[in-house]
C-alpha cells in the first residue's frame, strides 16, 4: 500500500504541514519507523522520539511543529490511528465456498458468499449470512443464526438456537450458549436445571479468546451492540449486558446481572448475581461488586464502594504501620508516666 501525505490526511479530513507528495508506504511504531513509513505522537515525549526516528512522516493532534518532518495533523491521532490500520493492514479476506471436510445438515442455509472452512459441523436449520465467516473447527448447533459478516475464528463453539447479528467477530476457543450454572438440592444431591434458554449477541459485538457465555435458563443471556469483550471472561445465564460496553479479561459475571449502556469494567473483577449496573457505570480492576451500581457510578475494591471512599480506605491502610509504631510509643510513655507516678496500668 502506497499513499501521499496528502491522500491519507483527506482520508482523515486532517491537514498536511510540509511536502503533502510524500509517498508512504507503511505505518509503525517510531522504535521502528524507516524511510516510506508513518508514525503517531499524542504527547511531547512521542513526538520527540518520532521526530527522530527514521520515519517520512508523522500522525499527530494538537499544535506540534517540526523542521525535519512531515505532519498530518488531525482532531485525535489515536482515532486517526485506528482508521488508518485496516488501510495499512488490510484483514485476510476468505473465499467464498465450502471446505469438503464440512459436515453441513441439509436444512441449513448457507449464503453462497459465505466462507466455511475445514472441520466445521454446522447443524439443522442454521442460517449463515452473507460474507460471513467460518475459519476452520467450529460446530455450530441446531436453529442458529449468524448474520451477515460475522467471523468466527478457530474452534469457536455456538450451541443450539444461539442468535448472532452482524459484524460480529468471535476469537478462538470461544463458547456461546454452553448450559448455566444451574442445580437444585434434592434427596442428598444436586439435581440438574435445565438450560432451555439461548444467547442473543446483537451488532458489532467481538468477543477475546476462551471465552464463555452461557444460555439463559429459561430466556436469553444478551449481549448488547458494539459491546467488546476480552479474553477470558464469563458470563453467567441471563446476564444482559447493554450497548457499547467494555468488558476486559478476566472478569465473571454471576447470573441474572444486567448492565446498562457504556459500561466498562475492568480486569480480573466479579459481580455477583442479580444485580444491576446503571448507564456508564465503571468498575475498577479486582474488584468484588456485591451492590447496584447506579449510573455514572465508579466502584473499585473488594467489596467495591465508591472510588472515593476506596481510595481513602487504601490510604488509611497504608497508614496503618506508621499508627501503630505510634501508638506504641505513647503506650510506653503512658507506662513510664504511670510507673513514676506510682498508678498501675492495665495490662
Amino acid at each position: 500500500m502506497t499513499m501521499t501525505a496528502a491522500q491519507i490526511a483527506e482520508q482523515l479530513r486532517g491537514i498536511v504541514l510540509g511536502d503533502g507528495a510524500v509517498e508512504l508506504t507503511g505505518f509503525t511504531s517510531a522504535d521502528n519507523a524507516r524511510p516510506g513509513d508513518l508514525t503517531f505522537a499524542e504527547k511531547e515525549i512521542y513526538f520527540a522520539a518520532a521526530e527522530q526516528s527514521h520515519a517520512s512522516a508523522i500522525l499527530v493532534s494538537g499544535e506540534f511543529t517540526s523542521a525535519t518532518k512531515v505532519l498530518i495533523r488531525v482532531p485525535n491521532a489515536r482515532v486517526a490511528v485506528a482508521k488508518l490500520l485496516p488501510v495499512f493492514f488490510p484483514p485476510d479476506q476468505q473465499p467464498p465456498g465450502i471446505h469438503p471436510s464440512a459436515s453441513i445438515a441439509a436444512s441449513a442455509q448457507i449464503d453462497p458468499t459465505a466462507h466455511i472452512g475445514p472441520n466445521c459441523v454446522i447443524g439443522a436449520r442454521v442460517k449463515i449470512g452473507a460474507r460471513s465467516a467460518l475459519l476452520g473447527g467450529n460446530h455450530i448447533g441446531r436453529d442458529c443464526q449468524l448474520g451477515e459478516d460475522v467471523c468466527l475464528f478457530p474452534n469457536v463453539v455456538i450451541y443450539a438456537k444461539c442468535q448472532l447479528g452482524n459484524r460480529v467477530a468471535i476469537h478462538a476457543g470461544t463458547v456461546i450458549g454452553s448450559d448455566g450454572y444451574g442445580y437444585v438440592f434434592d434427596e442428598g444431591r444436586h439435581r440438574k436445571m435445565l438450560q432451555v434458554g439461548n444467547v442473543i449477541i446483537h451488532d458489532d459485538v467481538e468477543i477475546g479468546a476462551n471465552t464463555a457465555i452461557d444460555r439463559g435458563a429459561l430466556d436469553a443471556t444478551v449481549i448488547g451492540a458494539g459491546t467488546k469483550i476480552d479474553n477470558l471472561v464469563h458470563i453467567a445465564h441471563n446476564v444482559v449486558i447493554g450497548r457499547n460496553c467494555l468488558v476486559m479479561g478476566q472478569v465473571g459475571f454471576a447470573g441474572s446481572t444486567k448492565l446498562g449502556d457504556y459500561c466498562v469494567i475492568a480486569s480480573q473483577s466479579g459481580i455477583a448475581g442479580h444485580l444491576k449496573l446503571g448507564h456508564q457505570a465503571t468498575v475498577g480492576a479486582k474488584s468484588g461488586v456485591m451492590r447496584d451500581v447506579p449510573d455514572k457510578g465508579v466502584v473499585l475494591g473488594i467489596p467495591a464502594m465508591p472510588d472515593k471512599q476506596a481510595k481513602r480506605q487504601m490510604i488509611a491502610l497504608q497508614q496503618l504501620p506508621e499508627l501503630i509504631r505510634r501508638t506504641r510509643e505513647l503506650e510506653k510513655q503512658v507506662a513510664e508516666l504511670a510507673a513514676k507516678a506510682g498508678v498501675k496500668t492495665a495490662e
